[in-house]
């Protein structure tokens, strides 16, 4: 399999993604997010979260949903671009495309073992937590690096 054929395979439905996790014996993490720019707060944070379990399961916010989070001007890079891009980390190990506004139906379909957030995030505002928690699964904040953020890159951009 090439490299570029990897990537693809990397991109999956919610039901291939389940079949794939139920054959798996692994500990999954789950995180989600827009990733428009993915930056180096993304890499250290997303290399961080696998760190955690055996696969890393990214939810990406759709084209669709990231408009409604972030505004009309909002994403800057389309889902097809955004996926590939995340499923191009050795790191991760799927990449799910959700419309809803949070990803609350995946974390219940895939019931992953952690769920993982930024530390911009507490455990009280973290969709699915109390779900993850009720089966014995846990969830972890991990520390951002300072000032990297896809708001500040576009800021940036401006000036």
């Amino acid at each position: 399999m090439s490299f570029h054929d990897n990537i693809d395979a990397k991109i999956v439905t919610l039901s291939q993604l389940t079949e794939r996790l139920n054959a798996s014996d692994k500990t999954v993490v789950f995180t989600n997010g827009c990733f428009d720019l993915v930056h180096q707060g993304h890499v250290d944070y997303l290399s961080r979260a696998r760190d955690l379990g055996d696969l890393l399961v990214v939810g990406l916010n759709s084209d669709a949903s990231v408009r409604r989070l972030k505004g009309s001007g909002r994403p800057i890079s389309n889902q097809t671009s955004r996926a590939r891009v995340l499923a191009a980390f050795a790191f991760v190990d799927y990449v799910v495309v959700f419309e809803e506004d949070t990803p609350i139906k995946l974390i219940e379909a895939i019931k992953p073992d952690i769920l993982v957030k930024g530390g911009d995030y507490n455990r009280d505002n973290v969709v699915g937590a109390d779900f993850v928690e009720s089966y014995g699964g846990r969830l972890e904040l991990i520390a951002l690096v300072p000032g990297e953020s896809t708001t500040n890159l576009v800021e940036r951009s401006k000036q």
